[in-house]
């Protein structure tokens, strides 16, 4: 598949899937009462956590492999069958406790333990198709998935239980996940599944998990906290204010899960970078582009996207707006970073995420929810800073002859 063709079809195989994620929310508040959609949107909750960490363990250090080599293919193949006995062992786990525990939220945890397997698989697949570059039957895949979901839940009585509706969605993937398997046999097949790698004490799996982690659990945690021991709204303002950036959370994901097959096809490190570069001041371009068409929206559509919340979120986008610039250039930096060295991304997530929280803390004091706001860009524009520095240092060194750990060496032990 020719280079271009394969971002397009990345890219928009990741609006598919965050379209799937949106539409199967909208559409199960639009069938439940109140009490059934928060049982719902809990377990969908807990179904986003253990997407993003089986995405960060076994997904992720997948698309650093380079080549069409048989042990590329066989990566593929042992990432699907860990995934499928990895999601079955913890899904049964949470089953089996959820099915002695009273209520219905209980009772949907239960369903969500007995699919997790089906869902967790078809994400793996996007990631070994992204590898294999054979991105256009990742996108046949989510669009045949999001048929299929959609579909299945138009079907459904008004006031259907949380439990049915968490059924009906996992396993209207299903169609999804044999289209993938089929096409992943052929690509694949008479490779070995080797487990074993995905083990090892030094699979990068376990770092990208801890990032995950720091990254995503600190700044939300934090942001609770202050609407817990200061002001509640705080965290309709900038959750809100987040909200309206959605589209460029999707490019931000294309980049960072899927981005780096496409980056590896070019010859030297020093290519790579750049291109990476070019693709962060890109995406800033787009933050910025976004952030003034929402400025521009008159009162009456931003009430009609997000209520009473539109006038405070709307004085906050300059900072998101700036912040999702500096974002955009702090997450190429660290796909260079996953491209030259995967294991220098960790430190920097860890103390940059806390930092992140010192200054949403500080600017909050200083400022109140408008503080918070420009806190939350400074930690992303330091990090953005300290991230492309670190890719200076590094391409540096392999420029002077002392190459850095190989993304090709991904999957192996210590």
């Amino acid at each position: 598949m020719r280079a271009r063709t394969a971002v397009v079809c990345s890219v928009a195989d990741q609006g598919v899937a965050a379209l799937t994620n949106i539409l199967v929310l909208v559409v199960a508040a639009r069938l439940s009462t109140v009490a059934d959609f928060a049982r719902f949107s809990a377990v969908y909750l807990v179904f986003t956590v253990l997407l993003g960490v089986s995405g960060a363990y076994t997904g992720q250090p997948l698309v650093l492999r380079r080549g069409a080599s048989d042990g590329t293919r066989g990566a593929c193949r042992s990432a699907i069958g860990f995934t499928l006995l990895v999601s079955a062992a913890v899904g049964g786990l949470l089953a089996a406790v959820c099915a002695v525990l009273p209520g219905e939220t209980a009772r949907a945890l239960t369903v969500l333990g007995l699919v997790l397997p089906v869902v967790l698989a078809q994400d793996t697949a996007r990631y070994a198709f992204a590898t294999l570059h054979a991105q256009h039957m990742a996108l046949a895949a989510d669009t045949l998935r999001l048929a299929c979901v959609l579909g299945a839940l138009a079907v459904q009585p008004h006031g259907a239980p949380a439990a049915r509706l968490v059924m009906v969605w996992g396993l209207s993937a299903l169609p999804a996940l044999v289209l993938s398997a089929i096409a992943l046999h052929r690509r694949t097949a008479g490779t070995p599944v080797l487990l074993r790698p995905l083990l090892a004490k030094g699979h990068l799996g376990r770092r990208f998990v801890v990032e995950f982690g720091v990254g995503n659990a600190t700044s939300q945690l934090s942001v609770l906290g202050l609407g817990a021991v200061g002001n509640p709204l705080v965290v309709g303002a900038l959750r809100g204010a987040t909200t309206l950036f959605g589209p460029l959370n999707v490019l931000f994901t294309s980049a960072t899960g899927f981005g780096p097959p496409l980056l590896g096809r070019l010859a030297t490190d020093r290519l790579r970078v750049r291109a990476t570069a070019a693709l962060g001041a890109l995406l800033a371009l787009a933050a910025a582009g976004w952030a003034t068409v929402l400025a521009l929206l008159p009162g009456s559509v931003g009430r009609h996207l997000l209520g009473d919340t539109w006038p405070t979120a709307a004085a906050l986008l300059p900072a998101t707006g700036s912040q999702y610039a500096a974002m955009a250039v702090g997450t190429c930096g660290l796909l260079a970073l996953r491209l030259l060295d995967p294991r220098a991304t960790l430190s920097i997530q860890v103390v940059f995420s806390v930092a992140a929280v010192a200054f949403l803390v500080g600017g909050y004091l200083f400022a109140g929810v408008m503080g918070a706001a420009w806190g939350l860009c400074l930690g992303s524009v330091c990090k953005a800073v300290a991230t492309w520095t670190r890719v200076a240092r590094l391409t540096r060194r392999s420029t002077s002859g002392q190459a850095p750990v190989s993304a090709s060496a991904v999957g192996s032990g210590p």
